[in-house]
Parts: structure tokens; sequence; C-alpha cells
């Protein structure tokens, strides 16, 4: 890490950066590639990044996690870019990233309760509270839960 002055921001360079961000080098490099990042460039050539930067990561990564593709967040990336005007289709865009996260995620919850359902069944079987009959399919049908 390379501390410019006390006047100016500090600077890291990939290596550094990547270890801040949780990204790796080739990561940051592709990201630039596409056009999701920019980092700065001493007047050797040599890419920097700032605190400003890793905020923008971190904020992208977030957007990853919900399952936004990198087509999508290339088309955000020149909203944003092209300023307030595209607002409009950045919150559309945001919109439907986040219906069909939520619809992952619902899905997500259920087969979370299925994978519950079907440890407490098993627990159950082993301490002899279950009829060794019982089918895991009536055991979700007498807590009400759906396959």
């Amino acid at each position: 890490m390379a501390d410019n002055s006390a006047t100016q921001e500090q600077h890291y360079r990939i290596g550094d950066f990547a270890q801040l961000s949780g990204l790796s080098s080739p990561t940051l490099r592709f990201y630039e590639k596409e056009g999701l990042i920019q980092p700065q460039r001493t007047a050797n050539g040599l890419r920097y990044y700032t605190k400003l930067d890793l905020s923008w990561i971190k904020f992208l990564r977030h957007l990853l996690g919900t399952g936004m593709t990198i087509g999508e967040l290339k088309q955000y990336v020149a909203w944003r870019k092209a300023g307030d005007q595209t607002i409009p289709q950045r919150l559309e865009l945001l919109q439907n990233v986040q219906q069909r996260f939520l619809k992952r995620y619902a899905e997500i919850r259920h087969n979370l309760q299925i994978l519950d359902d079907k440890v407490n069944w098993y627990e159950h079987k082993l301490a002899g509270s279950i009829n060794e009959q019982e089918s895991f399919a009536n055991y979700l049908e007498t807590l009400g839960h759906a396959e």
C-alpha cells in the first residue's frame, strides 16, 4: 500500500486492493475489462485503487449476490455513467432484479424448510417418536408443509 501524502487519498496496488475487496487480482482485471470498474493509473501505467473504488466494489458484490448478471451490471454501469436522466432505467433494472431475487429467495426458504423437516423426521425416527412406517410425505402433511 502506498500513501502518496497526507493531502492525497490512499492508493492501493492491485494485490493490496484484492485483499481489501475480497476479490482476486484476475477478477479485478476481468471487472476492468468488462467496464465495471475503472482504476486510476500512475504516470508509468500501473493501476491503483482508492477507498471510493472499494465502496463501488462492495456495491457490485451486493448486486451480484442478488443474481444480477454481468450483462445487467454492465448496463447499470453504462446508465450510471450517462447521468441522472437514466435513473428511471436504473430503477426498473433494479426492480426486475429484486423481483427475480425475491422469487429465488422464496424457493431457497422453501428448500431449507424441507431440509429442516427431513432432518427433524430422521431425528424423530431415531428417537422412536415417529412410527417406523410413517413416510416423509405423511410427516410433511401432518406439519402442513408441501413437498
